[in-house]
């Protein structure tokens, strides 16, 4: 894997408490970025998929609005 240096700003409360996380897991600031930003993009991608499910199953059933998804969340939870 080839790596490519570049700068960013942070405040630095972030950066303090940045430092510490890494001193406490005996890590390097980038190894916590790195980590960080991977777990982000994983997250992010979940997500997406997620909402992207939603609206299949949206267009499937003809579901037009919020409240139509919350009228018939309701009704389901009332049919429990």
């Amino acid at each position: 894997m080839t790596y490519q240096t570049f700068n960013i700003s942070l405040p630095r409360d972030l950066i303090a408490n940045m430092d510490a996380v890494a001193k406490k897991e005996y890590r390097n600031r980038s190894e916590l970025i790195r980590e960080a930003v991977r777990v982000y993009l994983a997250e992010t991608s979940a997500w997406n998929a997620l909402f992207a499910y939603g609206q299949k199953q949206a267009r499937t059933l003809k579901i037009t609005s919020e409240d139509e998804v919350n009228a018939r969340v309701g009704a389901y939870r009332k049919g429990k």
